[in-house]
């Protein structure tokens, strides 16, 4: 990074306390550190990437955040001596940004980027608001549009991910839309669609405006390694940059290798984020790991999409990305550091938990020289960086002029908060950024064909968004959503913007299993097997609950028939115990006691005829007679001749009759005996 002052020792001052002039070895690096954060000036190793470097896509945008003081003027930044080489490569100026940690604003460096063909950069803003200053997104829009329409909030989106099976491992999935036609909202589906190699879809997406909410079609854009340079992030005392004839111009590069490895999403300030935010105190701020972002469909990263399916024959790609995560969130000293300075000392050291781990990033002038280097570089004369300043006062321009046309709306919805107002079509003049026509572009920088879009789904129903506050959008919500949680498909489909959040709530994002189909299935076995066994409670209580020494209650009507309703239900096991009560009941009866239910006897006695009295009950008439003989009922005499049973009648007769039966019957039995 270049400081330039009107004074020659605030150059040279400035110069050795940042460490970044050419020629400067990394361990003087570390030695000028401290000094670098006397002096007011931090380059930062982690921080907001600009968002002309990578859009962000969000399925529901919200508008902006706020931040609680007035963004200072816009510094004066010159770009560096050494360039990309391209024709299609344009300076676009850097601006401040917001950091809740310093309660303070910092500087987004300034990029060189490959413009995205067809397309040029409206930039975003800073607005004051009610509740503070409100943050405007920028955005690519069509090189060939002069005029932009301001939409209604659109419905919540439905988007659930794949609903069919892909054709080809070189698919991928691009999700669906709404559509304004007609004076209302329709469902654009998802589709699968063949990725190019080192291009880049961005598909559709809505960006918020003050004034309503702009439509952003899908275009094509270069793989992060062919998009240009992407410069770190700069802090600066208040006291630095309001020194007069204060100018910078950055120089530490933001290594694109390592970016990808530490990339995180921020729906609600729209920006991508890298570096060191795995601590657990930036769940409730809304930082969300991509994996997490993309696959709980928050949004749609085609950073991300892209990574997957360079990776797309390794099975195990996406489940690594998490455990990373989780080793960085659970081993401080393995995480990148967070400023040139702290990259200066542990390179300086012997740390050989380090070792062999890239930096996250080094000057400009020593990756030009590089061998490694796949980038070309080309020097820009002074007369160039000339142009390239004046044309920073345009861009600062441009911007100004779509915060006018944005504020001057009557009744917009970030003051009155209608969500329903009606379209608008303004006129807005011509970004200074825009890209060179397809036709002028080289072989490997013209796009390939652009998708052809599903047609609309007219059987989706438009559901409004949940309730919001005006102040700051979101801000409850988003403070108690952990980092990285995510939510099922189901519960994202069809669902308002408040219950989803709810979802996302109770299970935090870097606690996610990377089986989640596995956990249901053992989940639902876990739950039939407790179904099974509160079926089989009641049935054991109801036969262990009675006790061999008592007989069973008189209250039940038909035990038996109950058992045999039961015995058919259970298994060959039940059964044999359901069968153990009724026998030890039987058995316990001793042979010179009467029957344990002369009550209820007596009572079928008096309901039955006289004959079928003392006939012994036809269910237990035959255990009764082997195990438990009567002698009450049956003297002895009966016991010796069966056949006396089978004629209870005559029996009953003849003891009527007088106390001469016996004896005839002695008299009987000597004739037979003298007979024989």
């Amino acid at each position: 990074m270049n400081v330039r002052h009107d004074y020659q020792w605030c150059v040279a001052g400035t110069l050795l306390a940042l460490g970044l002039s050419f020629g400067l070895s990394h361990s003087l690096f570390a030695q000028t550190g401290p000094a670098e954060a006397e002096q007011g000036v931090q380059v930062l190793t982690r921080g907001p990437v600009h968002e002309a470097f990578a859009e962000t896509v969000t399925f529901d945008p919200e508008p902006g955040i706020v931040a609680t003081k007035a963004p200072p003027a816009a510094i004066e930044e010159l770009p560096p001596e050494q360039r990309p080489e391209g024709d299609n490569v344009a300076w676009i100026p850097g601006y401040w940004g917001w950091d809740d940690e310093r309660n303070d604003f910092i500087w987004v460096s300034g990029i060189w980027r490959a413009l995205p063909p067809g397309r040029q950069w409206v930039p975003g803003y800073w607005a004051e608001s009610q509740q503070g200053f409100q943050w405007t997104s920028g955005y690519w829009a069509d090189a060939q549009a002069s005029e932009v329409e301001y939409l209604p909030e659109p419905p919540t989106t439905v988007e659930a991910g794949p609903n069919i099976a892909a054709t080809s491992v070189d698919q991928t999935w691009l999700p669906g839309c709404w559509i304004w036609q007609q004076n209302r909202y329709a469902w654009r589906p998802g589709f699968w669609a063949n990725v190019e190699p080192d291009w880049v879809w961005i598909p559709a997406h809505y960006v918020w405006a003050p004034r309503g909410y702009v439509f952003v079609d899908g275009y094509w854009d270069y793989s992060v390694s062919r998009r240009g340079v992407l410069f770190a992030p700069v802090y600066f005392n208040s006291s630095v940059y309001a020194q007069r004839g204060f100018s910078y111009s950055p120089t530490a590069m933001i290594n694109l290798g390592v970016f990808a490895n530490h990339l995180f999403l921020r729906p609600r300030y729209q920006h991508y984020y890298f570096g060191d935010y795995y601590a657990t105190s930036y769940r409730g701020a809304g930082y969300y790991p991509r994996y997490a972002y993309h696959s709980n469909r928050f949004g749609y990263d085609p950073i991300y999409a892209y990574d997957r399916w360079q990776n797309r024959r390794d099975l195990g790609w996406e489940q690594r990305q998490q455990v990373n995560f989780q080793n960085f969130r659970d081993h401080e000293n393995l995480r990148p550091p967070r400023t040139w300075e702290a990259q200066g000392l542990l390179n300086a050291s012997d740390a050989t938990a380090r070792a062999g781990l890239p930096r996250v990033a080094s000057l400009l002038d020593d990756v030009r020289r590089s061998r490694d280097n796949r980038q070309r570089f080309q020097a820009v004369d002074p007369s160039e960086r000339q142009r390239i300043g004046q044309h920073a006062q345009e861009v600062r321009r441009f911007r100004d002029e779509r915060q006018r046309l944005e504020a001057n709306a009557v009744g917009a919805p970030a003051e009155t908060g209608d969500r329903t107002i009606a379209p608008a079509r303004v006129r807005l003049p011509g970004s200074p950024i825009v890209a060179k026509p397809v036709t002028g572009l080289g072989r490997n920088y013209t796009p390939p064909r652009t998708y052809e879009a599903p047609k609309l789904d007219p059987n989706v129903a438009a559901k409004p968004r949940a309730n919001r506050s005006l102040g700051q959008p979101q801000q409850r919500a988003v403070n108690r959503e952990p980092l990285g949680q995510p939510q099922t498909q189901s519960q994202v489909q069809g669902q308002g913007l408040q219950s989803r959040q709810r979802t996302v709530n109770r299970m935090p994002l870097d606690q996610m299993q990377p089986q989640p189909r596995a956990q249901r299935q053992t989940q639902q076995s876990q739950r039939q097997a407790e179904v099974q066994r509160q079926t089989q409670q009641p049935l054991q209580r109801t036969v262990n609950r009675e006790p061999l020494e008592q007989p069973q209650p008189q209250t039940q009507p038909q035990p038996r028939s109950q058992r045999q309703a039961q015995q058919s239900q259970r298994q060959a096991e039940v059964q044999r115990q359901a069968q153990q009560p009724l026998q030890r009941t039987v058995n316990r009866m001793p042979v010179d006691q009467p029957q344990t239910q002369p009550k209820a006897q007596r009572q079928a006695a008096q309901r039955q005829p006289q004959i079928q009295r003392q006939a012994p009950q036809p269910q237990r008439q035959p255990q009764v007679q082997r195990q438990a003989p009567q002698p009450q009922r049956q003297p002895q005499a009966q016991r010796q001749a069966p056949q006396s049973q089978r004629q209870p009648q005559a029996q009953r007769q003849t003891q009527q009759r007088g106390g001469n039966a016996p004896a005839g019957a002695n008299q009987d039995r000597s004739r037979g005996k003298d007979k024989r």
